[in-house]
C-alpha cells in the first residue's frame, strides 16, 4: 500500500511529534509513504479568501506531482484534507476552471493536472483500507482509556473520509474501540474549535474551545485524540486560556491521532507511560 504523502505544513513544523508518530504507524500497518519535495500549503482554508485561484493552482500542482508517481494523496490533517478534497473536486467538475489552473501549471511549472487520484485521510485508509479487524491484531499496548475522538469540521463533507458519514461519522469511534479505548460519544466531535479565527476573533475560538473540552469531559472522556494538527493548536496550547476566557473545567490531555495509533501499535512507550501518568494526575 503506497501513497504520495502530504504531511501537511504543521507536522513538519511546530508539531513534530505528528510526524515522528506517523513513520511508526506506517512502518507498523505496512504503509510506503512517497515524499513529494517541494509541496507547498494547501492554503489551510485561509488563502482562497484572499485569491482562490492561487490555492487552486497550489493544490493542483501537488496533485500533479502525485499523479507524476502514480499514485493517491495521503494526509494525517483533517484541515488539508477537507481543504485540498474540496479544491479536487471543483477542479474535476469544472473543466474551464481545470483548463484555466492547467495553463497556469504548465506556463509556471511544466506540469499538468489530469484528475487521476484520489485524496485521502488516514482515518478513511486505516478503516476501509487497512480494516480494523487486521489493526486490532497488532494492537499491543491498548489504550485503555475513554476517549474523545474529535474529528476536525474540514473533514466532515461528503466523501472526505471515505464512505463515513459526513453528518454522524464513526470511523474515530471505531477505531479507538480498535485500539483497546472506549470511544466516548458526545456532540462536540463534529464541532468547530473556530481555527483559524483564533487569529481574528481569539475569544469566540477560545470560548468554541472550551466548549468541545469541556462536553467532552463531562461525557467521562480522559483523554481527546485529533484528527486534525491545526485544531490541536487551540485544544491543547490554547487550553488554559480557553479554560480561563470561559470559566470552564477543560483540562485534558489532548494528542494526535498518529500517536494513539503509534501507542497502541507499541511504539513510543515512554511517551505512552508519560500520557498514562499525565491522565492519572489530572484526574477525572
Amino acid at each position: 500500500m503506497k501513497f504520495a504523502y502530504f504531511p501537511g505544513c504543521v507536522a513538519k513544523g511546530s508539531s513534530r511529534e505528528v510526524e515522528d508518530a506517523m513513520r511508526c504507524v506506517v512502518e507498523g500497518l505496512g504503509i510506503t509513504l512517497v515524499e513529494m519535495p517541494g509541496a507547498a500549503c494547501c492554503g489551510a482554508g485561509v488563502m482562497k479568501q484572499a485569491n482562490h485561484r492561487l490555492q487552486l493552482a497550489i493544490n493542483a500542482r501537488t496533485f500533479a506531482m502525485a499523479e507524476q508517481q502514480g499514485l493517491d494523496v495521503l494526509t494525517p490533517c483533517a484541515t488539508c484534507q477537507g481543504n485540498m478534497y474540496e479544491d479536487l473536486a471543483l477542479l474535476l467538475s469544472d473543466e474551464p476552471l481545470r483548463a484555466e489552473i492547467n495553463e497556469i501549471l504548465e506556463r509556471t511549472t511544466g506540469m499538468r493536472f489530469e484528475g487521476q487520484l484520489r485524496m485521502r485521510h488516514l482515518l478513511d485508509v486505516m478503516v476501509e483500507d487497512i480494516g480494523l479487524d487486521v489493526i486490532a491484531s497488532k494492537v499491543v499496548n491498548p489504550v485503555d482509556f475513554p476517549i474523545a475522538g474529535y474529528y476536525g469540521s474540514p473533514m466532515l463533507r461528503a466523501g472526505a473520509n471515505g464512505d463515513d458519514d459526513p453528518h454522524n461519522p464513526s470511523y474515530f469511534e471505531e477505531l479507538i474501540e480498535a485500539l483497546g479505548g472506549d470511544a466516548v460519544d458526545y456532540d462536540g466531535r463534529t464541532s468547530s474549535v473556530g481555527f483559524p479565527g483564533l487569529l481574528s476573533q481569539e475569544k469566540t475560538a477560545m470560548k468554541m474551545t472550551a466548549s468541545v473540552l469541556s462536553e467532552a469531559k463531562q461525557e467521562g472522556a480522559r483523554i481527546m485524540a485529533t484528527a486534525c494538527p491545526l485544531a490541536h493548536f487551540n485544544l491543547d496550547v490554547y487550553q488554559p486560556k480557553a479554560g480561563r476566557i470561559s470559566g470552564k473545567d477543560v483540562s485534558m490531555p489532548v494528542i494526535h491521532l498518529p500517536e494513539l495509533v503509534s501507542f497502541a501499535l507499541g511504539y513510543n512507550v515512554n511517551r505512552y507511560a508519560q500520557l498514562r501518568t499525565r491522565v492519572m494526575v489530572i484526574g477525572d
